[in-house]
């Protein structure tokens, strides 16, 4: 190894013989800016389009592309749509995500399990790399990377598990790893949907089509082998049994396109303005891939995609809220990340006399701590 490979590595916390052992999870979304601030909306804007996961542009041709033209008209206009849906508490998606990773902790204590839970976002604060060196200096020594993504795709997946890699190419002592990669056929993430929708309709009544929208992303990425397509209309159809519903009283659609390319089609704003045109009376949308209400579903469905179907002439949209703090929802998160923490030592506390006895050896061959 080389010395400057060697001095790329982070300062890090010394290793302690004897120290329990400890088991936690770190529950990951996208990320959202600090604030609706055109300056802060540039920021995330800037580090969220130049992961090569999300855009497979040639890298020179697409920096001139993000900051010749994007980065300087883009944030204005997001951080107007970021302003519509922000709360007193901050950007919705960090609410959500906070919550999540604080029931999710509860709902595991519960069940026996002693493991801390944090929340991270792959872009902007509370970053991936940042809480994994707060739980490397607890003492964590095993993380479970929980997606907030049901549907694997390389760019959203696979890139919050570039900023593991990223994180543990600069340490020395690394913590054991495992990494949940989907969950879109889960039962339990199935019947927590079905369960939203169905205590909706219960108050609001039942909509002539039900949309369901999902994120969409370019339709190369489905030829080059990426299974975000097929696992989205899995859920779909699971959904849809769940339900009770044929063919003809649902709709998948892909919305939040971005750039001139083909996207996965068919489009969600095309979609709901054809159906208007078409005279239906009412369109309820849900977004089964977003696990927490964000700019994409308050702003883009329940603003612009009401707008555009009723302009179109259809009576009445209504948005079904995403899953966010359900409590069928958290129990199926809690069942999901008990079956990928299985084998982990995370329910019983180590012996602490052993361990003590261990210490105690290890010292004696030399060990400083």
């Amino acid at each position: 190894m080389s010395s400057n490979q060697i001095g790329a590595f982070a300062k890090e916390p010394s290793f302690v013989h004897g120290q329990v052992p400890r088991t936690a999870v770190l529950y990951c979304n996208l990320g959202t800016p600090d604030s609706p601030s055109t300056a802060d909306v540039r920021r995330f804007l800037g580090e969220f389009l130049s992961d090569h996961r999300v855009v497979e542009i040639p890298r020179i041709l697409w920096w001139l592309i993000l900051h010749g033209i994007i980065l300087r008209f883009r944030p204005a206009k997001s951080a107007a749509k970021y302003a519509s849906i922000w709360t007193p508490e901050g950007s919705p998606l960090k609410v959500w995500t906070e919550k999540q990773a604080k029931l999710l902790q509860g709902w595991l204590g519960q069940r026996g399990y002693q493991v801390p839970v944090r929340y991270a976002m792959r872009y902007g604060s509370t970053s991936i790399p940042s809480q994994l060196d707060a739980l490397k200096a607890e003492g964590v020594t095993r993380v479970l990377i929980m997606p907030a993504y049901p549907q694997y795709s390389a760019t959203t997946t696979a890139s919050l598990f570039d900023a593991v890699y990223t994180w543990a190419a600069k340490v020395r002592n690394l913590p054991e790893l495992r990494f949940v990669n989907r969950y879109h056929d889960d039962a339990g993430y199935i019947a927590a949907l079905a369960g939203s929708i169905q205590r909706y309709w219960a108050t609001h009544g039942q909509p002539d089509q039900l949309v369901m929208s999902f994120h969409g992303v370019p339709e190369r990425t489905l030829a080059l082998g990426d299974p975000y397509h097929c696992e989205c209309f899995k859920t779909a159809r699971l959904l849809a049994q769940a339900l009770g519903l044929n063919q003809e009283q649902f709709k998948v659609t892909f919305q939040s396109r971005l750039g001139r390319a083909k996207w996965l089609e068919p489009y969600t704003e095309p979609t709901l303005i054809a159906l208007g045109k078409a005279g239906v009376r009412r369109v309820d949308v849900v977004c089964p891939g977003f696990t927490s209400d964000c700019l994409e579903t308050l702003e883009e469905i329940s603003m612009e995609g009401r707008e555009a179907f009723v302009h179109a002439g259809g009576k009445e949209f209504h948005y079904i809220p995403c899953l966010n703090d359900d409590p069928a929802w958290i129990t199926a998160l809690c069942g999901i990340t008990q079956q990928h923490l299985a084998g982990w030592p995370a329910q019983t506390p180590p012996d602490a006399q052993a361990l003590a006895v261990s210490r105690t050896a290890a010292l004696a061959l030399g060990a400083k701590q």
